[in-house]
C-alpha cells in the first residue's frame, strides 16, 4: 500500500494495469505536473478527501485523485516550471513543495504535518 503520492512519467505508450492510474494532457509538461503531485501540496488535498485504511495508510481512489486542484500553467513563471520539473526528476519533495507552495499562494505553515 502506499502512503504517499507517487507520481512517475511513462514516455513509452504503455497501458497502466490496475491500482494505478494515469494522466494525460496537451497543455502540461508532464515533469511540471509530476512536480506538484510530488509535493505535500497535492499531498495535503489528497489527505482531506482520502480515508485511512489499517496501518494507516491513504486509499487512493480516483474521485479524490482528482480533486486534487493545480496553479493554472499558463500563470506559473518559467522558473517554477524549470524549478518543477527538476525537483520531480531528482524526486525531490522538499524542492517540490517549496516551489508549489508559492504558486499556491500559500505559506509553510498551510501544512500541517
Amino acid at each position: 500500500m502506499q502512503i504517499s503520492l507517487n507520481p512517475v512519467l511513462e514516455n513509452e505508450g504503455c497501458y497502466p494495469h490496475h491500482n494505478l492510474y494515469y494522466i494525460v494532457s496537451s497543455h502540461w509538461d508532464m515533469q511540471v505536473l509530476g512536480g506538484i503531485l510530488l509535493s505535500r501540496v497535492a499531498q495535503a488535498f489528497v489527505e482531506a478527501y482520502s480515508i485511512r485504511m489499517r496501518g494507516n495508510t491513504l486509499r487512493f481512489q480516483s474521485q479524490y485523485l482528482k480533486k486534487i486542484r493545480v496553479p493554472d500553467y499558463a500563470q506559473l513563471g518559467q522558473q517554477s516550471k524549470e524549478a518543477l520539473r527538476e525537483a520531480f526528476l531528482a524526486r525531490d519533495v522538499e524542492a517540490a513543495t517549496a516551489v508549489a507552495l508559492r504558486a499556491y499562494g500559500l505559506d509553510a505553515d498551510a501544512l500541517v504535518d
